[in-house]
């Protein structure tokens, strides 16, 4: 359903019949390891729940979830951080599947410098900071439009993936108040209606606008690494440019030092919280 398949369409793909189908959905019978793997790949099921769909039907996991500070990631923690780093001066994150902060550069500080200590903890959530009217909407400018967006893309990325946890994320988020100074706007759909939408917040420096852009690994054969997104923050105007190539190691957003190193989430929790309570 949540694929828009019929169970006919679905056999098609899977090279099988849709009598052989049905029998397995109905336990009848009972497909091998290489059918339940060639149904999840068809249906672009995620490899978290291709382990489950496997243990369902009496196999092992074949997927792998290594940490990606173990010595098997070194190699991948190694192209991460050259993307963090080479991106600075510009803001750059990487998040897990629920938009938690994995890791981060240090310009990344000139964003998490606003948000209030309790969001930082336990650890910092990209969706929780954009739409808490504590965290960036309290500095932002037509926020209205970006929590659209992202309310839009989350409730997108929830039903495609039928994760709980990122239904709860939504849950949460799209109950926020929204900012007295702004008008709320229903959830949009990602789409090609517009090439990008901008975040522009108010900051000691003047207005500064940003757009992102959001990568992830190619062929991942790993849960952690098939879960991981790596999110670039990019200038808008030629002043936003001039700004965060001026301040590199500089104030954040509210004016206080932002962080002046590479930092993991766990550095750069620790520097706004000890910000945050200097202030």
């Amino acid at each position: 359903m949540r694929r828009k398949l019929s169970q006919l369409e679905l056999a098609l793909r899977a090279d099988t019949s849709s009598r052989h189908l049905s029998c397995v959905e109905t336990g009848r019978a009972r497909p091998s390891q290489k059918m339940v793997l060639r149904l999840a790949c068809h249906l672009d099921v995620p490899l978290r729940e291709r382990n489950s769909l496997l243990m369902a039907a009496g196999y092992a996991p074949v997927y792998r979830e290594r940490p990606l500070d173990s010595e098997d990631m070194r190699a991948v923690r190694s192209a991460v951080d050259m993307l963090l780093e080479g991106h600075d001066p510009y803001p750059a994150v990487v998040v897990d599947r629920l938009w938690n902060v994995v890791r981060a550069n240090r310009a990344m500080g000139v964003m998490l410098d606003v948000a209030p200590p309790e969001l930082l903890a336990p650890a910092p959530n990209v969706m929780r900071l954009a739409l808490h009217p504590e965290g960036l909407p309290a500095h932002a400018v037509d926020y209205g439009e970006v929590r659209a967006y992202l309310l839009g893309g989350l409730a997108q990325q929830a039903h495609t993936t039928g994760d709980p946890a990122l239904r709860a994320l939504y849950d949460e988020v799209s109950a926020y108040e929204v900012p007295v100074h702004e008008a709320p706007a229903p959830p949009q759909e990602r789409g090609p209606r517009e090439a990008v939408v901008p975040m522009r917040f108010r900051t000691p420096y003047g207005e500064l606008a940003m757009f992102s852009s959001i990568a992830t690994f190619g062929a991942p054969a790993d849960v952690t690494l098939s879960e991981l997104a790596i999110e670039l923050f990019f200038p808008m105007d030629q002043h936003t440019e001039r700004v965060l190539r001026g301040r590199a190691g500089g104030p954040g957003l509210s004016g206080t030092p932002a962080a002046s190193v590479a930092l993991g989430a766990g550095e750069l929790l620790a520097d706004a919280a000890a910000r945050g309570a200097g202030r």
